[in-house]
């Protein structure tokens, strides 16, 4: 059986974005970071150690691995990632988790709402999509103003969808 040109068009998204959580140190900055305190660390640690207080050395090392764990917790978390797909016939959500697990999530354009929660001060809080009995969140890692920018694009593309019958 052959497609047609129309079925083609329908399939064809309108819309495609692939969020990701925004982080402000590079890997570049992390080494120069990791370099700078652990030179810092080293150096005290030593002093103490020679001076007779080697339980002060010992804390100087804990608190380098402390960091090192934290940041590489943070850039762990840093690998999820969602991907948001609008095209005619199909809103499609592909959550990635920083272990790579993949959830995807497909809605019906004409049966989705897309609900925005906002504050005042802040602005949006939390973005939400939901259809047919079904729902998901949406950006729950980004910043307010990369919020901001996806609701708009999002608002866009779903009411281009719906307005093309």
């Amino acid at each position: 059986m052959m497609e047609s040109n129309a079925d083609k068009a329908d399939e064809q998204p309108v819309f495609a974005a692939e969020l990701f959580p925004y982080r402000s140190l590079g890997r570049k900055g992390f080494k120069v970071l990791l370099l700078l305190t652990g030179a810092v660390c080293g150096l005290y640690g030593m002093f103490f150690v020679a001076t007779g207080a080697w339980p002060i050395g010992f804390f100087f090392g804990l608190d380098f691995l402390l960091l090192y764990g934290a940041f590489w917790l943070n850039y762990r978390s840093g690998r999820a990632r969602e991907e948001v797909t609008v095209s005619r016939t199909d809103i499609s959500v592909r959550k990635f988790a920083p272990s790579g697990r993949m959830i995807e999530h497909h809605f019906n354009p004409f049966w989705t709402r897309f609900f925005v929660r906002r504050h005042q001060e802040i602005g949006i809080l939390s973005m939400y999509i939901s259809g047919e009995g079904r729902g998901t969140d949406i950006g729950s890692f980004l910043n307010p103003d990369d919020r901001e920018s996806f609701a708009k694009a999002f608002k866009g593309a779903l009411a281009t969808v719906k307005q093309r019958i």
